[in-house]
């Protein structure tokens, strides 16, 4: 990688995280993903889930500690608190809004891939960088970054009940408005047996609320229930 590369990193730090790199090399292999490095063995040989694995310790070490000097709440509701704070999705979307998408490295294959499989990239992505913001400038500006970027997410969640599990909370919801109980229907099923997505529909009363995918029946059922009480909230039954 040329010096004008490295510098497209540098300047996205400066601009977004409010700092440069002492080394910036750092941040490019956070944003470096196992299928470049697999398209291009003789020009690169690091890719990211070293600092992927190093990051999400980094990450769960600050939740951890936030929620535990900011609430006086049982171990296992703040489980449930970390969890909804650092899962896939949350942290997928920070990713997003720092804008370092452009600055991934993937294979031509991998740049073709579904948008769920870009979310679960720019997902691993975002804990690499702060994997490399702990080496490179230490613990206290990965807690800042943790902070501004996850921490922040707390209310919402709080607010929205997103952080319980959402087949019971869809479960209470429907009993409690509807005196009825959920029913998760598989709608369809679609990919080779080794990929495949399954679209499931949950209905109340006999009412399609909302339809959800994934790779199990199980998620796909997951996730049609967060659609559901998403419904209900936004009707302001809670």
């Amino acid at each position: 990688m040329d010096k004008h590369e490295i510098s497209k990193y540098q300047e996205f730090a400066k601009e977004k995280l409010g700092f440069g790199f002492h080394d910036p090399m750092l941040l490019v292999t956070a944003l470096t993903h196992r299928s470049y490095v697999n398209e291009h063995k003789k020009s690169c040989t690091a890719h990211n889930e070293r600092l992927e694995f190093l990051g999400d310790a980094v990450l769960e070490l600050v939740s951890s500690d936030f929620l535990y000097r900011n609430y006086e709440e049982p171990e296992g509701i703040m489980t449930a608190w970390r969890s909804a704070l650092v899962r896939t999705e949350s942290i997928g979307e920070s990713g997003e809004q720092l804008g370092y998408a452009p600055l991934v490295r993937l294979s031509k294959g991998e740049k073709h891939g579904t948008a769920r499989a870009h979310a679960s990239i720019l997902a691993d992505c975002f804990e690499a960088v702060i994997g490399a913001i702990y080496l490179d400038q230490g613990y206290d500006t990965a807690k800042q970054f943790i902070e501004k970027w996850i921490l922040v997410k707390l209310d919402r969640i709080l607010e929205d009940g997103s952080w319980r599990d959402p087949k019971t909370y869809l479960q209470e919801l429907a009993q409690h408005h509807d005196g009825a109980t959920p029913v998760y229907r598989v709608l369809g099923e679609d990919g080779p047996d080794h990929d495949k997505v399954f679209t499931v529909g949950v209905y109340v009363d006999g009412r399609l609320k909302a339809k959800g995918e994934g790779h199990s029946k199980q998620v796909a059922e997951g996730a049609a229930a967060s659609e559901a009480v998403k419904g209900y909230l936004k009707n302001g039954q809670k």
